[in-house]
């Protein structure tokens, strides 16, 4: 694996438990994988508990979607080609080799079908997007949508799209969607791996800061409304049933 190539942040805010756990899964899967030089840095979002062996400590509460926007340039100009930014509230439930893993089927997917742009291991359930939920039967899918709990996007791709809209909606709910159909409408694919799994505790850091999910909710259909049209609801839910399966890799 090419120094600077991969770089894989956590976001922290919440428990430090839970970063701590999933930091030392992925440390350990790197570290017992022969060949790779792959950073696993926890970027600490001014989280009221603060995480103490942290790669970066930010000044103030970004969100997701701002923090997300703040490691890709600063990756971006330290020469990565890629970035993983990963929610700490979650745990791959899949077996290692796991970043060796996704590295080798990643360049298989884009042999398969061209530049991805974004990829995504699947989850072993989800209430929002289906398209993200793992086919243990199948190898990978190609979506046209992608939520933002373990996005790994290409930092050409990232420019190309025009980096995340987080100034329009700072609190980051759906800016995770709009930024990955920018991404698929620049040309590149949007995958998910089915081999590659992870297990999510949803909202379990924004159920802890009273009203922030009603507020984020309001900002959210506001903001969606602005970039899908006044029929969000139904462009969503069409783009997220929109999606195709691969068996096996061509």
């Amino acid at each position: 694996m090419p120094d600077n190539s991969l770089a894989i942040v956590i976001l922290h805010y919440g428990k430090p438990e839970l970063t701590a756990k999933l930091e030392r899964q992925l440390k350990a899967d790197v570290q017992n994988s022969k060949g790779l030089n792959i950073p696993v840095l926890v970027l600490d979002n001014a989280a009221p508990q603060l995480y103490p062996d942290s790669w970066q400590r930010l000044d103030e509460n970004l969100y997701w979607a701002g923090a997300f926007e703040w490691a890709m340039r600063r990756l971006s100009e330290e020469g990565f080609k890629r970035v993983w930014f990963l929610n700490n509230d979650l745990y791959f439930v899949s077996r290692p080799p796991l970043v060796g893993s996704v590295v080798g089927r990643l360049a298989r997917m884009e042999i398969a079908l061209g530049r991805v742009g974004i990829y995504a291991p699947s989850v072993t359930s989800n209430p929002y997007h289906p398209q993200m939920e793992q086919r243990s039967q199948a190898q990978f899918r190609q979506v046209n949508l992608v939520d933002g709990i373990a996005p790994l996007v290409h930092v050409d791709a990232w420019r190309e799209a025009g980096g995340l809209a987080f100034g329009m909606n700072p609190f980051g709910y759906g800016v995770d969607l709009d930024f990955s159909a920018r991404v698929a409408k620049a040309g590149w694919v949007l995958a998910v791996d089915h081999q590659v799994c992870v297990r999510h505790i949803y909202h379990s850091t924004a159920r802890t800061v009273d009203g922030f999910m009603d507020t984020a909710a309001r900002a959210e259909a506001e903001f969606l409304a602005q970039r899908f049209g006044p029929d969000w609801r139904e462009t969503l839910r069409r783009l997220k049933n929109d999606f195709t399966d691969y068996e096996t890799f061509r």
